[in-house]
């Protein structure tokens, strides 16, 4: 069998190009719908139109020019409803009509992009400027402004300090309780797995039968109970534990904090998921590589470390990247014991201003952003540790064995460390 390595990614500059021959190949093709599409995109340029104009608006100083532009999205919808009595009344024989001419598709796909245009200009005059004047107009505010929007700008503002501290603290919670818990759960699941081997002696063969029970009961607790439960059992259980040594409460919170009481939680809690998620990639690789490892003379913790254990992370990636992003909402279940993340931030801005409504939204498109930066993150990195399947394990005559990343052809002779 012949060894296959992973295709090697494209270059930045490569993909750069890449990029910007689709985008032509797109402006330069014919679109499904161009009229439909385009329609309702006028229609939502026109609603622009209609709003009032704030003090920012650059289109207000000339109105022959919003005038225009709203005639011209008018006009498109007008053209829309003349091409679609043409393909009623056409039905049969729409591909024949002057609509489908190459000179008429050309012209409507141009003039598609020009009320494209004409509606992204509209937007950034009415919504965005509006927007970018209300945020103006709410942070030179001397009293907290009653409408929603504007509330929401002036809490979030006049307590930035306290909102940015709480999202900062949430980042890290998130991210370096997501990296002990991996480290942790690559430890669990080698224990989770063990199994009695035949050369083992009958303490080593007890001891992995213990340590694998270990890891069972510890994520059977871990998943069936809450998180909030947990944090707070882990943070008065440290607390308590220090109390005997006979700290004060003011010592005990220099070592004990809520963070670390917090980011114990996290790790702990994700630990238990990442095990099973790691248990499930290395369940999945096909059994008879573990049986040509050994085969060739390698020990059963040579194999798991050099042929499975590779492996089964590779497969695991996606699922494990998405505990990052489980990370980043569940953190706010800690502000029970004190940790000042987003969340606590969130509930004293709050108490602040009497005002729970607008901060809370403010909060919820906080956490979706977060998310979303860490999916994209995590997407571009699985996608750059993304290399092709290595061959199953052959015959003695054509084997190789995964190490890593690399592959390895294994003839003749084996190299088993001691």
């Amino acid at each position: 069998m012949s060894n296959k390595r992973g295709k090697k990614p494209d270059p930045p500059g490569k993909r750069n190009k890449g990029t910007e021959k689709r985008f032509i190949k797109f402006i330069r093709s014919e679109h499904t719908y161009i009229y439909l599409g385009t329609s309702l995109l006028a229609i939502f340029g026109l609603i622009c139109a209609g709003r009032t104009p704030s003090s920012w608006s650059f289109l207000e100083k000339l109105p022959v020019l919003t005038n225009l532009l709203c005639i011209m999205l008018v006009a498109w919808l007008a053209v829309s409803f003349v091409a679609l009595l043409v393909k009623i009344s056409h039905w049969s024989n729409y591909e024949k009509t002057f609509l489908k001419q190459k000179a008429t598709v050309k012209a409507s796909r141009i003039c598609s992009y020009v009320i494209w245009v004409t509606v992204v200009l509209l937007f950034i005059d009415r919504p965005v400027m509006g927007f970018c004047s209300l945020v103006s107009t709410s942070i030179a505010s001397e009293t907290n402004p009653s409408d929603f929007l504007s509330g929401a700008v002036y809490m979030i503002y006049t307590s930035r300090t306290i909102y940015l501290t709480g999202i900062v603290t949430t980042i890290e919670l998130a991210v370096f309780g997501t990296i002990i818990a991996f480290a942790l759960a690559l430890l669990f699941v080698f224990l989770r797995i063990q199994a009695p081997d035949r050369s083992d002696n009958d303490a080593i063969k007890l001891l992995k039968i213990i340590a694998s029970d270990i890891t069972k009961v510890y994520s059977t607790i871990i998943r069936g109970t809450p998180m909030m439960v947990q944090g707070m059992i882990i943070y008065f259980a440290g607390y308590l534990l220090l109390r005997g040594t006979g700290m004060n409460t003011q010592q005990i919170g220099a070592v004990w904090s809520q963070f670390i009481a917090g980011l114990v939680t996290i790790s702990l809690n994700s630990t238990a998921y990442m095990m099973e998620v790691l248990r499930g990639g290395i369940e999945a690789v096909d059994t008879g590589q573990m049986e040509a490892a050994r085969s060739l003379g390698l020990s059963q913790w040579q194999a798991m470390r050099k042929v499975v254990f590779p492996q089964g992370v590779k497969n695991s990636i996606p699922a494990l990247s998405n505990e990052l992003v489980i990370n980043i909402k569940d953190s706010s279940v800690l502000s029970v014991i004190g940790v000042f993340d987003l969340m606590f931030a969130t509930t004293s801005i709050a108490g602040i201003y009497y005002r729970q409504m607008e901060i809370y939204c403010v909060t919820a498109g906080t956490y979706l952003i977060l998310t979303l930066i860490a999916s994209r993150l995590l997407t571009l990195m699985s996608r750059r540790l993304d290399v092709a399947r290595p061959p199953m394990l052959g015959s003695d005559s054509d084997i190789s064995m995964t190490v890593g990343s690399s592959s390895q052809p294994l003839k003749t002779a084996v190299d088993i460390e001691d």
